[in-house]
């Protein structure tokens, strides 16, 4: 049913990744950096981004839900059983830092569930899509689409996970955000297996690397929001892995009253 809009959600990550680029690479840009109320940072980049995907997803019949659009109250976001919520550049701190650990997240949620994911990384110029009847993918040098229809990207794209014989158990963890709880999860993991590497990035590509299979799991005991999760979120369940609640056999859940996700740990499904 809402598969039809998938190749109107890529269209609209890689031109708001174009658009990002264009700002990025300008070595006279100073992006034009704000602080929200929360102290977090923005930049000219993330609203121009915010503008081009809202212009993508307006000619779909669901409305959506932006880290920088409107937030509108629960009594009328209720009644919405199928959203966008979008995250048009993920990482803003790696962005203002320029290590390309970025990304554009666009998911469609529907029952609080995310169906859809795309995940555009424009410094590597990897797009990662799904859903949850298609299956996950990669897609390497990618800028545009041209034209292509789903089933001529899925034959270009890889199909995750991929297989990984590696003997080591990887943990990827948050480049800007490792909590002393996350530290003691990945000591506990030390102990339990007898060779453990850590990889740390930015943004919602933590998500992607358990997806893809080159790691084993992501814990994240800080603070996200829904935004930062949900296209991981439809990746990794099109991947055969899910995000569970810390502590729970409970996946997290989207379009809550509270935005706010509790703490989390991205691994292969238990069921």
């Amino acid at each position: 049913m809402e598969r039809q809009y998938i190749l109107d959600a890529i269209d609209a990550a890689l031109c708001a990744g174009k658009d990002i680029l264009s700002i990025y690479n300008d070595p006279a840009s100073d992006f034009q950096i704000e602080k929200k109320a929360d102290n977090s940072p923005l930049t000219i980049a993330d609203k121009k981004a915010h503008a081009t995907i809202a212009g993508y997803l307006q000619n779909t019949p669901y409305p959506l839900l932006s880290e920088e659009g409107k937030h509108l109250p629960y009594t009328e976001r209720c009644a919405w059983t199928t959203l966008w919520i979008v995250d048009p550049l993920d990482g803003t701190k790696e962005f203002i830092k320029r290590n390309g650990e970025f990304t554009v997240n666009i998911a469609l949620v529907r029952n609080s569930v995310p169906v859809m994911g795309i995940i555009y990384l424009p410094v590597k110029k990897e797009l990662y899509f799904a859903e949850e009847t298609l299956g996950a993918y990669k897609l390497s040098d990618v800028t545009a689409r041209g034209g292509a229809s789903l089933e001529e990207l899925t034959a270009k794209a890889v199909r995750l996970p991929i297989k990984d014989s590696r003997d080591k158990f990887v943990i990827v963890a948050s480049r800007s955000h490792l909590s002393p709880e996350t530290e003691d999860y990945i000591e506990e993991m030390k102990r339990c297996h007898s060779d453990v590497e850590l990889i740390s990035s930015g943004s919602s590509i933590k998500i992607c690397l358990v997806a893809e299979g080159k790691a084993d799991v992501y814990p994240r005991f800080a603070p996200t929001m829904e935004w930062d999760t949900a296209a991981g979120h439809a990746i990794a369940r099109a991947a055969g892995m899910e995000v569970y609640q810390a502590g729970k056999e409970e996946p997290l859940r989207y379009n809550k009253e509270d935005l706010l996700n509790p703490w989390f740990i991205v691994e292969p499904g238990r069921n």
